[in-house]
Protein backbone atom coordinates (compact mmCIF):
# COMPACT_ATOMS: atom_id res chain seq x y z
CA UNK A 1 0.00 0.00 0.00
CA UNK A 2 2.72 2.56 1.07
CA UNK A 3 4.26 1.64 -2.54
CA UNK A 4 1.06 2.11 -4.25
CA UNK A 5 1.03 5.49 -2.47
CA UNK A 6 4.75 7.00 -3.51
CA UNK A 7 4.07 5.85 -7.11
CA UNK A 8 1.09 7.98 -6.95
CA UNK A 9 2.21 11.13 -5.40
CA UNK A 10 5.31 10.70 -8.18
CA UNK A 11 3.30 10.41 -10.99
CA UNK A 12 1.12 13.86 -9.63
CA UNK A 13 4.22 15.77 -9.23
CA UNK A 14 5.35 14.96 -12.86
CA UNK A 15 2.22 15.62 -14.04
CA UNK A 16 2.26 18.91 -12.25
CA UNK A 17 5.64 19.62 -13.68
CA UNK A 18 4.42 19.08 -16.85
CA UNK A 19 1.31 20.98 -16.79
CA UNK A 20 3.29 23.79 -15.53
CA UNK A 21 5.70 23.58 -18.24
CA UNK A 22 2.78 24.28 -21.06
CA UNK A 23 1.18 26.88 -18.52
CA UNK A 24 4.38 28.77 -18.75
CA UNK A 25 5.37 28.55 -22.87
CA UNK A 26 2.08 29.59 -23.66
CA UNK A 27 1.97 32.75 -21.77
CA UNK A 28 5.56 33.78 -22.75
CA UNK A 29 4.36 32.90 -26.79
CA UNK A 30 0.98 35.26 -26.26
CA UNK A 31 3.28 38.15 -26.06
CA UNK A 32 5.88 37.33 -28.68
CA UNK A 33 2.89 37.17 -31.21
CA UNK A 34 1.20 39.60 -30.32
CA UNK A 35 4.69 41.78 -30.55
CA UNK A 36 5.17 40.59 -33.61
CA UNK A 37 1.81 41.74 -34.72
CA UNK A 38 2.81 45.45 -33.77
CA UNK A 39 5.85 44.76 -36.20
CA UNK A 40 4.17 44.19 -39.52
CA UNK A 41 1.30 47.10 -38.59
CA UNK A 42 1.69 50.25 -40.82
CA UNK A 43 3.35 48.55 -43.59
CA UNK A 44 6.76 49.03 -40.98
CA UNK A 45 8.25 45.45 -40.89
CA UNK A 46 11.69 45.39 -40.44
CA UNK A 47 11.71 48.74 -39.80
CA UNK A 48 11.15 49.78 -43.11
CA UNK A 49 8.47 52.31 -44.09
CA UNK A 50 5.88 51.58 -46.63
CA UNK A 51 4.17 54.24 -48.33
CA UNK A 52 1.12 54.10 -50.60
CA UNK A 53 0.95 56.49 -53.84
CA UNK A 54 -3.06 56.55 -55.30
CA UNK A 55 -2.54 58.59 -58.60
CA UNK A 56 -5.09 59.71 -60.79
CA UNK A 57 -3.65 58.81 -64.01
CA UNK A 58 0.00 57.88 -65.33
CA UNK A 59 -1.13 58.84 -68.79
CA UNK A 60 -0.45 62.54 -68.05
CA UNK A 61 3.16 63.67 -68.08
CA UNK A 62 2.98 65.85 -65.16
CA UNK A 63 1.75 62.97 -62.96
CA UNK A 64 4.77 60.80 -64.03
CA UNK A 65 7.00 63.55 -63.16
CA UNK A 66 5.32 63.93 -59.68
CA UNK A 67 5.44 59.71 -59.64
CA UNK A 68 9.37 59.81 -60.42
CA UNK A 69 10.29 62.60 -57.59
CA UNK A 70 8.64 60.38 -55.47
CA UNK A 71 10.05 57.22 -56.36
CA UNK A 72 13.79 59.16 -55.81
CA UNK A 73 12.56 60.52 -52.56
CA UNK A 74 11.33 56.84 -51.10
CA UNK A 75 14.79 55.32 -52.63
CA UNK A 76 17.10 57.79 -51.00
CA UNK A 77 15.17 57.26 -47.40
CA UNK A 78 15.40 53.62 -47.96
CA UNK A 79 11.78 53.26 -47.96
CA UNK A 80 9.20 51.14 -50.23
CA UNK A 81 6.49 53.23 -52.25
CA UNK A 82 3.71 51.07 -53.92
CA UNK A 83 2.10 53.27 -57.07
CA UNK A 84 -1.50 52.35 -58.42
CA UNK A 85 -2.93 54.37 -61.25
CA UNK A 86 -6.35 55.05 -61.34
CA UNK A 87 -6.01 55.54 -65.14
CA UNK A 88 -8.76 58.71 -64.26
CA UNK A 89 -11.53 56.27 -63.15
CA UNK A 90 -12.97 57.40 -59.37
CA UNK A 91 -14.33 54.01 -58.78
CA UNK A 92 -10.82 52.31 -59.92
CA UNK A 93 -8.64 54.76 -57.45
CA UNK A 94 -10.88 53.61 -54.57
CA UNK A 95 -9.97 50.21 -55.06
CA UNK A 96 -6.52 50.66 -55.42
CA UNK A 97 -6.56 53.06 -52.09
CA UNK A 98 -8.51 50.07 -51.03
CA UNK A 99 -5.53 47.73 -51.51
CA UNK A 100 -3.14 49.87 -50.05
CA UNK A 101 -5.12 49.45 -47.18
CA UNK A 102 -5.29 45.76 -47.09
CA UNK A 103 -1.55 46.18 -47.67
CA UNK A 104 -1.13 47.76 -44.50
CA UNK A 105 0.74 50.67 -45.70
CA UNK A 106 2.45 53.25 -43.28
CA UNK A 107 0.73 56.21 -44.87
CA UNK A 108 -1.38 57.04 -48.23
CA UNK A 109 -0.89 59.79 -49.99
CA UNK A 110 -3.85 60.15 -52.47
CA UNK A 111 -4.14 62.55 -55.83
CA UNK A 112 -7.55 62.71 -56.30
CA UNK A 113 -9.62 61.83 -59.47
CA UNK A 114 -12.57 63.75 -57.87
CA UNK A 115 -12.17 65.38 -54.62
CA UNK A 116 -15.70 64.59 -54.11
CA UNK A 117 -15.57 61.09 -54.41
CA UNK A 118 -12.31 60.23 -52.88
CA UNK A 119 -13.78 60.97 -49.75
CA UNK A 120 -15.17 57.70 -48.76
CA UNK A 121 -11.63 56.65 -49.61
CA UNK A 122 -10.10 58.91 -47.22
CA UNK A 123 -12.31 57.68 -44.33
CA UNK A 124 -11.64 54.15 -45.29
CA UNK A 125 -8.14 54.45 -44.61
CA UNK A 126 -9.02 57.22 -41.84
CA UNK A 127 -10.94 53.81 -39.81
CA UNK A 128 -8.19 51.73 -40.89
CA UNK A 129 -5.82 54.32 -39.05
CA UNK A 130 -3.68 54.88 -41.43
CA UNK A 131 -2.56 58.91 -42.13
CA UNK A 132 -3.35 60.04 -45.51
CA UNK A 133 -1.37 62.90 -47.23
CA UNK A 134 -3.29 64.61 -50.45
CA UNK A 135 -1.03 65.52 -53.60
CA UNK A 136 -1.61 68.51 -55.92
CA UNK A 137 -5.61 68.22 -55.45
CA UNK A 138 -7.78 68.05 -52.40
CA UNK A 139 -10.02 65.83 -50.71
CA UNK A 140 -13.64 67.70 -49.65
CA UNK A 141 -13.85 65.34 -46.92
CA UNK A 142 -12.52 62.98 -44.29
CA UNK A 143 -9.30 63.13 -41.83
CA UNK A 144 -6.43 64.63 -44.40
CA UNK A 145 -2.94 65.03 -42.39
CA UNK A 146 -1.03 67.65 -44.97
CA UNK A 147 -1.91 68.43 -47.87
CA UNK A 148 0.82 68.69 -50.86
CA UNK A 149 0.43 71.21 -53.34
CA UNK A 150 1.24 74.67 -55.34
CA UNK A 151 -0.75 77.51 -54.27
CA UNK A 152 -3.53 76.78 -57.57
CA UNK A 153 -5.61 80.02 -57.36
CA UNK A 154 -2.35 81.92 -57.18
CA UNK A 155 -1.29 80.03 -60.68
CA UNK A 156 -4.30 80.73 -62.41
CA UNK A 157 -4.66 84.57 -61.67
CA UNK A 158 -0.82 84.18 -62.88
CA UNK A 159 -2.32 83.14 -66.17
CA UNK A 160 -4.83 85.67 -66.26
CA UNK A 161 -2.85 88.62 -65.87
CA UNK A 162 0.17 87.51 -68.36
CA UNK A 163 -2.94 87.10 -70.62
CA UNK A 164 -4.26 90.67 -70.00
CA UNK A 165 -0.73 91.88 -70.62
CA UNK A 166 -0.38 90.30 -73.85
CA UNK A 167 -3.82 91.58 -74.60
CA UNK A 168 -3.46 95.29 -73.75
CA UNK A 169 -5.64 94.55 -71.72
CA UNK A 170 -8.46 93.63 -74.31
CA UNK A 171 -9.73 90.69 -76.03
CA UNK A 172 -11.71 87.87 -75.86
CA UNK A 173 -10.70 84.58 -73.82
CA UNK A 174 -11.30 81.28 -74.05
CA UNK A 175 -11.10 78.78 -70.88
CA UNK A 176 -10.69 75.36 -70.58
CA UNK A 177 -11.59 73.42 -67.56
CA UNK A 178 -9.93 70.57 -66.19
CA UNK A 179 -12.52 67.37 -65.05
CA UNK A 180 -15.29 69.05 -62.56
CA UNK A 181 -14.75 67.96 -59.54
CA UNK A 182 -11.49 68.54 -59.00
CA UNK A 183 -9.67 71.17 -56.68
CA UNK A 184 -7.05 72.08 -59.49
CA UNK A 185 -10.02 72.64 -61.48
CA UNK A 186 -12.15 74.77 -59.23
CA UNK A 187 -8.82 76.69 -57.76
CA UNK A 188 -6.96 77.45 -61.36
CA UNK A 189 -10.51 78.56 -62.70
CA UNK A 190 -10.88 80.81 -59.58
CA UNK A 191 -7.67 82.70 -59.87
CA UNK A 192 -8.17 83.04 -63.65
CA UNK A 193 -11.43 84.85 -63.01
CA UNK A 194 -10.01 86.69 -60.26
CA UNK A 195 -7.91 88.11 -62.82
CA UNK A 196 -10.20 89.33 -65.86
CA UNK A 197 -13.55 89.29 -64.68
CA UNK A 198 -15.02 92.58 -64.49
CA UNK A 199 -12.30 94.03 -66.84
CA UNK A 200 -13.51 96.89 -69.34
CA UNK A 201 -12.87 95.34 -72.73
CA UNK A 202 -12.01 91.81 -71.74
CA UNK A 203 -14.32 88.76 -72.10
CA UNK A 204 -14.79 85.06 -71.35
CA UNK A 205 -16.58 83.68 -74.51
CA UNK A 206 -16.38 80.17 -73.49
CA UNK A 207 -15.47 78.18 -70.72
CA UNK A 208 -15.74 74.24 -71.35
CA UNK A 209 -14.54 70.97 -70.23
CA UNK A 210 -11.93 69.46 -71.75
CA UNK A 211 -10.66 66.99 -68.42
CA UNK A 212 -7.02 67.79 -68.54
CA UNK A 213 -6.78 65.81 -71.73
CA UNK A 214 -4.96 66.69 -75.39
CA UNK A 215 -7.90 64.96 -77.61
CA UNK A 216 -10.77 66.65 -75.92
CA UNK A 217 -8.42 69.94 -75.73
CA UNK A 218 -8.18 69.58 -79.60
CA UNK A 219 -11.44 69.00 -80.00
CA UNK A 220 -13.36 70.90 -77.71
CA UNK A 221 -11.19 73.86 -79.26
CA UNK A 222 -11.93 72.98 -82.65
CA UNK A 223 -15.84 73.46 -81.78
CA UNK A 224 -15.18 76.67 -79.58
CA UNK A 225 -13.85 78.45 -82.66
CA UNK A 226 -16.66 77.54 -85.04
CA UNK A 227 -18.55 79.12 -82.98
CA UNK A 228 -16.52 82.26 -82.06
CA UNK A 229 -14.38 83.43 -84.71
CA UNK A 230 -12.73 86.36 -82.74
CA UNK A 231 -10.79 84.79 -80.12
CA UNK A 232 -7.36 86.59 -79.03
CA UNK A 233 -6.55 84.38 -76.02
CA UNK A 234 -6.80 80.68 -74.29
CA UNK A 235 -6.51 79.50 -71.02
CA UNK A 236 -6.47 75.99 -70.37
CA UNK A 237 -6.05 74.31 -66.89
CA UNK A 238 -3.33 72.11 -67.99
CA UNK A 239 -0.27 71.70 -70.95
CA UNK A 240 -2.50 69.09 -71.99
CA UNK A 241 -5.20 70.96 -73.01
CA UNK A 242 -3.28 73.60 -73.82
CA UNK A 243 -1.20 72.04 -76.51
CA UNK A 244 -4.37 70.41 -78.08
CA UNK A 245 -5.89 73.40 -78.12
CA UNK A 246 -3.20 74.93 -79.53
CA UNK A 247 -3.39 72.12 -82.36
CA UNK A 248 -6.83 73.93 -83.44
CA UNK A 249 -5.47 76.93 -82.96
CA UNK A 250 -2.59 76.03 -85.87
CA UNK A 251 -4.85 74.08 -88.25
CA UNK A 252 -7.04 77.00 -88.33
CA UNK A 253 -4.62 79.40 -89.08
CA UNK A 254 -5.00 81.71 -85.99
CA UNK A 255 -2.73 84.08 -84.21
CA UNK A 256 -4.36 83.04 -80.48
CA UNK A 257 -1.86 83.40 -77.04
CA UNK A 258 -2.06 80.15 -75.27
CA UNK A 259 -1.45 79.44 -72.10
CA UNK A 260 -1.45 76.25 -70.29
CA UNK A 261 -0.04 75.10 -66.43
CA UNK A 262 1.99 72.41 -65.27
CA UNK A 263 5.20 73.07 -67.40
CA UNK A 264 5.40 69.92 -68.95
CA UNK A 265 8.71 69.27 -71.35
CA UNK A 266 6.48 69.65 -74.40
CA UNK A 267 4.51 72.60 -73.15
CA UNK A 268 8.16 74.56 -72.03
CA UNK A 269 9.36 73.25 -75.91
CA UNK A 270 6.53 74.74 -77.13
CA UNK A 271 6.52 78.23 -75.62
CA UNK A 272 10.36 78.11 -76.16
CA UNK A 273 9.69 77.36 -79.72
CA UNK A 274 7.21 80.71 -79.80
CA UNK A 275 4.17 78.83 -80.25
CA UNK A 276 2.41 78.54 -76.78
CA UNK A 277 2.72 81.92 -74.82
CA UNK A 278 3.67 80.43 -71.44
CA UNK A 279 2.78 77.68 -68.69
CA UNK A 280 2.44 77.77 -65.28
CA UNK A 281 5.51 75.85 -63.96
CA UNK A 282 4.00 73.73 -60.89
CA UNK A 283 7.04 71.62 -60.59
CA UNK A 284 5.40 68.01 -60.04
CA UNK A 285 8.61 66.00 -59.29
CA UNK A 286 9.49 68.79 -55.99
CA UNK A 287 5.89 68.04 -55.31
CA UNK A 288 5.96 64.42 -55.15
CA UNK A 289 9.19 64.40 -53.14
CA UNK A 290 7.92 66.56 -50.74
CA UNK A 291 4.96 64.39 -50.24
CA UNK A 292 7.35 61.39 -49.45
CA UNK A 293 9.31 63.52 -47.06
CA UNK A 294 5.88 64.59 -45.46
CA UNK A 295 4.87 60.82 -45.09
CA UNK A 296 8.04 59.85 -43.75
CA UNK A 297 7.42 62.33 -40.84
CA UNK A 298 4.08 61.37 -40.14
CA UNK A 299 5.18 57.37 -40.18
CA UNK A 300 7.66 58.29 -37.47
CA UNK A 301 4.46 60.09 -35.16
CA UNK A 302 5.97 63.82 -35.80
CA UNK A 303 3.60 66.48 -36.63
CA UNK A 304 3.74 68.61 -40.05
CA UNK A 305 1.83 71.35 -41.57
CA UNK A 306 -1.74 70.79 -42.79
CA UNK A 307 -0.60 72.99 -46.14
CA UNK A 308 2.60 72.45 -47.29
CA UNK A 309 2.74 74.70 -50.48
CA UNK A 310 5.43 74.38 -53.42
CA UNK A 311 6.30 77.32 -55.37
CA UNK A 312 4.89 78.69 -58.28
CA UNK A 313 7.01 80.20 -61.64
CA UNK A 314 5.80 81.08 -65.23
CA UNK A 315 7.59 80.03 -68.20
CA UNK A 316 7.73 82.39 -70.75
CA UNK A 317 9.82 82.32 -73.78
CA UNK A 318 13.52 82.51 -73.11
Amino acid sequence: MKKFLKMAMASTLVLGALAGCSTSSNLENKPAEQSAGNTNAGGEAGGKVTIGLAVSTLNNPFFVSLKEGAEKAAKDAGAELLVVDAQDDTAKQISGVEDLIQKKVSVIMINPTDSAAIVTAVEAANKANIPVITVDRAAEGGQVVSHIASDNVKGGKMAGDFILEKLGGKGNIVELQGIAGTSAARDRGKGFHDAVDGKEGVKVVASQPADFDRAKGLSVMENILQANKDVQAVFAHNDEMALGALQAVEAAGKNIVVVGFDATDDAVKSVNDGKMGATVAQKPAAIGETAVQTALKVAKGEKVESNIPVDLELVTKK
